[in-house]
């Protein structure tokens, strides 16, 4: 293994890695082949391939691009428990109407009793007035997004040293105060902490906009504690501290077979200290302290363990549980033996929280928490990224972890995170205990990621499955380009090629907040502001290959051939010779099919700027219809992408095809992706 770490601005640690980049052919070396020639291609049917994985194509998830806060997680609140900061009440602003004053601080003095909640934002509103409103005003994560017909669910902690209490108003209004959306009444406070909610409904005829904000405020003089204030719209299958609908709609879409969570650098923590502790993340929002996460912001832990699960139960995905191993970004490292086994124990727990049955102390804590059911396990990874523990205490900590998963539960596998091409070459063995799968993570520019798009063809198969638990080709930002779309296509295609070794794989970055400040890591997968959201090439690409999977990978063998010398075989029944030149550097192939369905999606990658014949002959196969379906994502230029603008220039477009056959010549278009859907019924 041969790691360089990215790194970003200085302000920022050192988060993401990538491993070894293949030798980088030069793009003239790759077409210069071309001008004499074309390709063919040959799929097996008479043999009876590989069974292709049901968890191949999966999504990877951690707190990165203001994906949770400020994404996925539906709160439209930013800093709502006033933490974000420990001297000023950031992203919070006072309201002072027609020469109404107030003033606005953050006060430690009054936690809201058996809660998490211990700083407060305090309303000096002694100059309040009928007719001189002060207050409080949140303008969300860029915006708050104001739609007509919705209702808003609003709610807050508060307190008054007013003896005859302080009235409250909840608005959403334009950011200017000129215009209100939606209102109610947020009750008459007193002395005591109580937590008030209220809907705040818009009318038919708002028009939509994110240039909002959430105020609450009185004309009564007095001084107000706010704590944990609130604002939800309405949530993904409705569900309470739930999601928002857009984005898990798009990756409902994506039919994803798993989740991997909570993350890599965010399970990992910059420290021990600030890892993701899972049991601070359950029960209500209120008992949730939040953390500092891993790229220069802090995470309300919003999105607990439980609504991770759930988040794979609403997409119908099994869930992957990342369990904390004793490595931090930072280097800080918990070796094996005593120190590390209270740690071991909590990953134990952990898995009692989710697959025990309501007779375990985790399980009824999890039914408590609102699932009475247990949810479905099958695969535990110990760590992430550990194979940069510069101290080398992996294969310690590793085989600790292992031997109490595979005592208590011997069903599941157990996922290692030190990456390596050829496990069983490199060092006999990785650690002391053999794991059912690597973790390998690969961060590429698209030329480097095509041009190991064969990686797989050559692996060790004797060694255990492989898990690309990150991945991505990097060109375009803040979501990828067509450019990307192709070299990641061309990899997926060496993953299915080759499911006899490639288990799971799931894309990161998964999303991205594009707005000034929104992001830390370019080229991500989806990307949103506060009211829309789109799919990059890449997503739309991915969709095309999860939703045309199939499986069994056929065998597939692809050659260039003269475009002076081959000819069609005079009877269409007699096999396609080909004869034996070189590889096709330029365009990448898969071939799977669905007994299901009865059909075989052909996947083919035209990475260059010019349209590309393609022999293609079925042997072996009895009936091949003669009509079937191109799904294409294409465009003019490789650089063409989408965004908030243009959520749909590079799309796929689904069109029907005739003359297909056990035997027949499809054009591929230039810069395009194509899986071609041929009916053997």
């Amino acid at each position: 293994m041969n790691p360089n770490i990215l790194s970003r601005s200085a302000a920022m640690p050192v988060a993401r890695r990538r491993f070894r980049a293949p030798r980088l052919l030069s793009l003239a070396a790759l077409i210069a082949p071309l001008a004499m020639a074309q390709t063919a291609i040959k799929i097996d049917l008479a043999k009876p391939g590989i069974p292709l994985s049901p968890t191949l194509y999966g999504l990877m998830t951690e707190e990165i691009n203001y994906s949770y806060d400020g994404g996925l997680y539906a709160e439209l609140v930013r800093n709502r428990v006033f933490k974000d900061d420990d001297k000023a009440p950031v992203h919070w602003s006072v309201v002072q109407d027609a020469g109404g004053s107030a003033a606005i601080a953050l006060d430690q003095r009054f936690p809201v009793a058996d809660t998490a909640l211990t700083t407060s934002l305090r309303l000096d509103a002694m100059h309040a007035a009928q007719g001189h409103r002060v207050g409080i005003a949140n303008a969300g994560y860029w915006g708050i997004p104001v739609k007509p017909n919705t209702r808003y669910r609003a709610s807050f902690y508060a307190r008054t040293t007013n003896a005859g209490g302080v009235p409250l108003t909840v608005s959403i209004e334009g950011a200017d105060g000129k215009t209100v959306y939606a209102q109610a009444e947020g009750g008459r406070i007193n002395s005591e902490w109580k937590r008030y909610s209220v809907n705040l409904n818009t009318g038919a005829k708002v028009k939509p906009t994110a240039n909002a904000r959430l105020v609450i405020a009185t004309e009564s003089p007095g001084t107000v504690w706010f704590n944990q204030v609130s604002l939800f719209p309405p949530t993904y299958r409705d569900r309470p501290n739930g999601n928002r609908v857009d984005l898990m709609q798009k990756l409902v879409d994506m039919k994803p077979a798993f989740l991997r969570f909570p993350g890599g650098n965010f399970l990992e923590g910059e420290t021990v200290a600030t890892r993701f502790k899972w049991k601070e993340t359950l029960g209500p929002i209120e008992q949730r302290p939040g953390h500092r996460g891993t790229w220069g912001y802090r995470s309300s832990d919003g999105m607990g363990l439980l609504e991770f699960l759930e988040w794979c139960e609403d997409m119908g995905a099994e869930p992957v549980l990342a369990v904390f191993a004793g490595y931090a970004l930072h280097g800080e490292t918990i070796p094996g033996g005593p120190d590390l086994q209270p740690f071991v124990q909590e990953a134990l727990d952990e898995i009692e929280y989710v697959t025990g049955d309501l007779s375990t102390k985790w399980g009824a804590q999890r039914a408590r928490d609102g699932h009475p059911a247990p949810f479905k396990l099958r695969y535990v990874e110990i760590g992430n990224e550990d194979g940069f523990d510069k101290q080398k205490t992996y294969d310690g900590r590793y085989t600790q972890f292992h031997d109490a998963i595979r005592a208590k539960y011997p069903q599941l596998k157990l996922i290692s995170t030190v990456n390596g091409k050829d496990w069983l070459s490199q060092q006999q063995k990785l650690t002391s205990r053999v794991p059912d799968l690597v973790d390998e993570h690969y961060y590429y520019s698209p030329m480097e990621m095509m041009n190991d798009a064969a990686r797989y063809d050559s692996y060790e198969r004797k060694g255990p499955k492989v898990f690309i638990g990150e991945w991505a080709a990097r060109e375009g930002e803040p979501t990828t380009n067509l450019h990307s779309a192709l070299a990641d296509a061309a990899f997926m295609a060496g993953m299915e090629r080759n499911a006899d070794v490639v288990e799971m794989s799931c894309y990161a970055p998964l999303l991205v907040n594009v707005n000034p400040g929104g992001m830390q890591w370019t080229s991500n997968l989806i990307g949103y502001d506060v009211q829309s959201s789109y799919g990059s090439p890449s997503y739309h690409m991915q969709k095309m290959f999860s939703n045309y999977l199939g499986n069994v990978s056929l065998p597939l063998h692809a050659e260039k051939v003269s475009t002076q010398s081959w000819q069609r075989p005079p009877n269409k029944e007699t096999p396609l010779e080909l004869p034996p030149v070189m590889q096709v550097p330029t365009m990448f192939f898969s071939a799977t099919k669905s007994d299901q369905r009865r059909e075989i999606y052909l996947k083919v990658v035209n990475a260059i700027g010019s349209a590309q014949t393609v022999q293609v002959d079925l042997a072996g196969a009895g009936k091949v219809a003669a009509q079937g379906k191109a799904i294409v994502l294409a465009s003019a230029k490789k650089e063409d992408t989408n965004t908030i603008a243009e959520p749909t220039k590079v799309v796929p477009v689904t069109s029907e095809v005739k003359g297909l056959g056990k035997q027949f010549s499809y054009n591929f278009a230039p810069y395009s992706v194509t899986v071609l859907v041929l009916s053997t019924n």
